[in-house]
């Protein structure tokens, strides 16, 4: 998509400044595009000089993407159950194919495949593809991307939506560069745009900015989506179709053998499911409060969250996070002690239904979109709360 004219170029270096990924080089008074470019065309539009210009032999389309239609979502399965996510993106494939008069089809594979079918019909799925063969659990890599990408070839979904569990990024990047197409991993949300295309946005720049990427000229378009993002459909009693897959197992299947698998020790209830969070921040001063925030949450039989700068202070792990960098919550009740309230952080809890604020600074962004905004020291605000709530 870039295109150079040597001759032009005035040695601006305006070209290496604009340039995010070192894509260009201004060399004895030359540009230089380097293998980092990715013809985004930033040098472009800086180029003061006409040295730098797009390329006008850029191909066309890779595909006939007017033959493309439906969306499709690939389920997941561990242990036999459906995970959550893929009931989300049911919820927020219902919305864009009513958008798109498109029809809904889920990817079932795996243990409990056959009844697990009939949930995601009642969720919204018209069409369930599904194989519950022997060889399909536990998950591998190689058999799924194989089977799926053989329905995906025959039946020309326009968009494919996988939850962005360590399944889904194992399995979409195979997937995508099957087709040679774009993906958009860990999206925290979905549009349909006035032409039709997917509006894939999600966080960049360690979450910074707000991105929304699209895949214009190729198919499918598919996109990774973080789980506890989108509203799970409702559970209705409807018909739909059902298609078990004659799937056979192949030779190169066996290339990866999983020799065991082991279950990472979490608390009780995980935290996107917790009806009750309290997150600590940079405004703790001390990771020994968190042991005060854990004694607020125990009163509830809530869990205990985190901002990203409690983490990368070492504070707490990261399975405690809350925001775009880490998990999606939509408790009841979210109390947030000592948090300035990045857009990072809102992002990742603004959804929950009651927001308590605790923090010194009454100015603080987190105090401006709680319900209940407590200004003052945590350790007299605390501590009463608890006595309070105990002796109800």
């Amino acid at each position: 998509m870039v295109k150079l004219i040597p001759e032009k170029c005035v040695a601006c270096r305006l070209c290496e400044k604009a340039c995010l990924f070192e894509g260009i080089r201004v060399q004895n008074s030359v540009p230089v595009l380097t293998p980092q470019c990715t013809g985004c065309g930033a040098c472009i539009e800086v180029c003061k000089a006409g040295a730098i210009v797009a390329d006008g032999t850029k191909q066309g389309p890779a595909y006939d993407t007017a033959s493309y239609s439906g969306i499709w979502i690939i389920a997941e399965l561990r242990r036999g159950k459906i995970q959550p996510v893929s009931l989300e993106l049911l919820g927020k494939a219902r919305e864009l194919a009513e958008i798109r008069g498109s029809r809904i089809s889920a990817v079932c594979l795996g243990s409990n495949a056959a009844c697990s079918a009939d949930i995601l019909i009642n969720h919204g799925a018209e069409r369930v593809f599904y194989c519950d063969d022997a060889f399909l659990e536990p998950y591998r890599t190689l058999p799924f991307e194989r089977i799926i990408s053989g329905l995906i070839h025959e039946h020309k979904p326009e968009i494919v939506l996988i939850g962005a569990t360590i399944m889904g990024r194992d399995l979409a990047p195979r997937i995508a560069n099957r087709f040679k197409t774009g993906l958009t991993a860990d999206c925290t949300g979905l549009e349909i745009s006035p032409d039709g295309m997917l509006l894939q946005t999600r966080p960049a720049f360690g979450g910074n900015i707000m991105a929304t990427i699209t895949t214009p000229c190729h198919r499918p378009q598919i996109a990774t989506v973080r789980p506890g993002v989108m509203q799970a459909a409702g559970l209705h009693e409807r018909a739909g179709e059902k298609i078990r897959l004659a799937a056979a197992q192949e030779p190169a299947d066996n290339l990866v053998e999983i020799l065991k698998t082991a279950a990472h020790k979490k608390s009780s209830i995980p935290l996107e499911k917790a009806g009750v969070i309290v997150s600590g921040g940079r405004g703790l001063s001390d990771p020994e409060n968190f042991r005060l925030l854990e004694k607020l949450a125990a009163v509830f039989s809530g869990q205990v969250g985190a901002s990203r700068a409690a983490v990368d202070l070492g504070w707490i792990s990261h399975d405690h996070q809350v925001g775009q960098t880490g998990k999606t919550v939509r408790p009841r009740l979210y109390i947030a002690c000592g948090i300035s309230g990045a857009v990072q952080h809102l992002a990742g809890m603004q959804n929950a239904d009651v927001i308590v604020a605790i923090n010194k600074d009454p100015h603080a962004p987190i105090m401006q979109v709680a319900d209940y905004a407590l200004a003052g020291d945590m350790h007299r605000i605390i501590p009463e709360l608890i006595r309070q709530l105990t002796e109800v």
